[in-house]
């Protein structure tokens, strides 16, 4: 492990323009590669503490052996440079977005006498029309068998297209009507170009047109008493009209975008597409990634435009408009550079409201989804399962596997509401009838009420067990008594002592109730802070026989009490994702506690009897005075301050809380 200051540059050797940077390391290999629009300002960020960088930069420094550059003369330049040595140097450590498949697109092969329809994957070649991507191949194939009705065009590969024509019989699409079989010379070159060429409008997104014509030619026929034809092309309309509802509109103004949307954690990123064409979704696309520093939304959106709109084969894949949740830096260099690769002006903006917005936050929640599946895809495997707990038991320097977890979180918005979880994981699967949540009164901090949190749960549970030590000992002195006697001691209450006993003890599972089972391991949401706050409370109350950590976001490090530093789990390791579900599940249920009991707080029946008082302005009441209590405290004079309210409606807010206040 090199140490980056044998290889940092020497002060003012880097200049300040734009610019591309490489990381090597010792086998001459190129692991990094960044570009900066001040590159002694980007790179000198990479030399500072080590202990202040994440988790994967730090790896990276202390692997690399030497760093150069090269100067450019714009942004633009930079980003192009940058894509060309990711795409040569395949670099380990920048963020890759590979899928473990390669998507379907529907291909027209329009660099050939006859074209062809096809199902086709892998890198595009020219002279090939492309649809997509589909997320699914039989998306496709349902797609062509709708459309071959109206558009007969040769589906068939090399080989049977010169079989039949050697024997001068078509294939079966041929002979059923789903073909115009050019192979046997029933349209010419020219008339089936046109056949291909009118799926391509249809694809295109000219659907309307394409309705239109059919209609029409329906009309005609039916006119001309051609009846047969009509009824014909009164099925290629239907077909086609059920091929276009496949493909819904969502926006109905006829955009082509892309909407792109990230859902993301201190270490990996979900990533989702939605291609929209001509207003309707044509496919959609999706990526985990891992992160390989401490990157922004807007740095995401970056590396994706770079990366997946820089391939090769993707110049006519770069829509006209790109949606995303935030803006790169880079935003200008970057759109500019989309719009040479599509060879017309690119503009990438995030969408403020209306329907765009809209499904902005629907490919949110995809990435979402996408995320959690992939965080949890390993939690249903047993074998996986006892792979986390082993491992965690290692690294914590513990006996035996932690087959009960618990894990504590403190939610509160500058010390109103203050409120915390616990969660309870067994045998690395959630619990969640075992899930408590706690109102805490008296905190300052997260500190002081992780502190009450902890001290409470476990004096419950040092008074279960000493109950169960007492009824223990009782069964020990007289062994024989029979169970439903073992309380019947002289002058004993045998009914209050079954009454103590079920207490304790659930009778359908046999296990204490609530807080008298022990955890082999506590986790707690936070650092060093949290954890030594943790570790003075369960010493007061005098146990010492429960491990305890406590997981940091931000570098997801583990730290154990008395520690000076944390334990860095690898980053692939089962027990890094147990730790990471344990401590996200233990913030969702503490957040959604915390939001309940605001909006409970929130909720203001004397407010709601004030005539002509509406959401809007409760809402800026609410937010001028923090809470109802400052409000029903203020006079006339500060609450007519808020816009939109008078001295009458002042006095009749005043009276409404104040005789609700009476009254309760």
């Amino acid at each position: 492990m090199a140490d980056p200051a044998t290889y940092r540059p020497a002060p003012g050797t880097i200049p300040e323009s734009p610019g591309v940077y490489r990381f090597w390391d010792a086998t001459g290999r190129v692991i990094y590669v960044g570009k900066a629009k001040n590159l002694r300002s980007r790179v000198n960020s990479y030399f500072a503490d080590p202990w202040g960088l994440h988790q994967r930069t730090r790896q990276m420094v202390t692997t690399a052996v030497r760093v150069d550059w090269m100067m450019v003369g714009t942004e633009v330049e930079a980003l192009q440079q940058e894509f060309t040595w990711i795409k040569q140097f395949d670099p380990k450590f920048n963020v890759r977005y590979r899928d473990d498949k390669s998507y379907p697109y529907l291909a027209v092969t329009l660099d050939e006498e006859f074209p062809r329809l096809q199902v086709m994957r892998g890198s595009k070649r020219k002279g090939v029309r492309y649809f997509g991507p589909y997320s699914h191949a039989w998306a496709i194939r349902e797609t062509l068998d709708l459309l071959l009705r109206v558009f007969p065009a040769r589906t068939c590969s090399a080989g049977v297209f010169k079989r039949a024509a050697q024997v001068g019989r078509p294939c079966l699409l041929g002979d059923i009507g789903k073909c115009s079989a050019p192979c046997v010379g029933r349209v010419s070159p020219e008339e089936h170009r046109g056949i291909v060429d009118g799926f391509c409008d249809f694809m295109g997104g000219r659907t309307d047109a394409m309705a239109r014509k059919l209609e029409r030619e329906m009309g005609e026929a039916s006119e001309a008493l051609e009846f047969e034809r009509a009824a014909r092309l009164r099925d290629d309309l239907a077909a086609l009209r059920r091929a276009t509802e496949k493909q819904a509109v969502v926006l109905g103004d006829g955009t082509d975008a892309d909407v792109v949307a990230f859902a993301e954690d201190p270490l990996e990123a979900a990533v989702q597409v939605f291609h929209v064409r001509d207003g309707r979704v044509r496919g959609q696309r999706g990526w985990v990634v891992e992160k390989v520093e401490e990157l922004t939304t807007g740095d995401l959106v970056h590396h994706f435009c770079t990366q997946v709109y820089g391939e090769q084969h993707g110049e006519a894949d770069v829509p006209r408009e790109l949606l995303v949740p935030a803006l790169p830096a880079d935003a200008d260099a970057l759109a500019d550079w989309l719009s040479q690769k599509r060879g017309s002006r690119v503009s990438l903006r995030v969408p403020q409201r209306g329907d765009k917005r809209a499904l902005l936050e629907t490919v949110g929640r995809n990435a979402g989804e996408s995320l959690t599946r992939h965080k949890l895809r390993r939690s249903g495997d047993l074998t996986t399962r006892n792979q986390a707990l082993d491992e965690l038991a290692e690294a914590l320097g513990m006996s035996t596997a932690p087959l009960r977890i618990e894990c504590y979180d403190v939610s509160q918005i500058q010390g109103t509401d203050v409120v915390a979880s616990m969660v309870v994981f067994e045998d690395g699967l959630a619990r969640k009838s075992e899930y408590r949540r706690f109102a805490v009164r008296g905190a300052t901090d997260d500190l002081s009420a992780l502190s009450e949190v902890l001290r409470r749960r476990f004096a419950r549970y040092l008074e279960s067990r000493a109950e169960l030590g007492e009824l223990a000992v009782e069964t020990a002195s007289d062994p024989d008594r029979p169970a439903d006697e073992l309380s019947a001691a002289p002058g004993g209450d045998a009914a209050a002592e079954e009454t103590r006993i079920g207490a304790l003890v659930d009778p359908t599972t046999g296990r204490p109730r609530k807080f008298a089972y022990p955890p082999q391991l506590v986790v707690v949401d936070g650092g060093q802070p949290q954890v030594a706050a943790a570790a003075a409370t369960l010493a007061k109350l005098g146990i010492d026989d429960i491990a305890l950590c406590g997981l940091a976001k931000r570098m997801e490090e583990v730290w154990l009490p008395d520690d000076d530093y944390p334990v860095i789990l690898p980053r692939g390791s089962e027990a890094l994702y147990l730790m990471q579900r344990v401590r996200d599940e233990a913030h969702r249920f503490a957040i959604t506690y915390h939001r309940q009991r605001r909006s409970k707080r929130m909720t203001v029946s004397g407010l709601d009897e004030v005539a002509g008082l509406g959401e809007v302005r409760r809402k800026a009441l609410l937010r001028r005075f923090g809470s109802v209590k400052r409000l029903s405290a203020a006079t006339v004079e500060e609450i007519s301050e808020v816009p939109g309210i008078g001295r009458r409606t002042a006095e009749a807010i005043i009276a409404a809380l104040r005789n609700d206040g009476a009254e309760s």
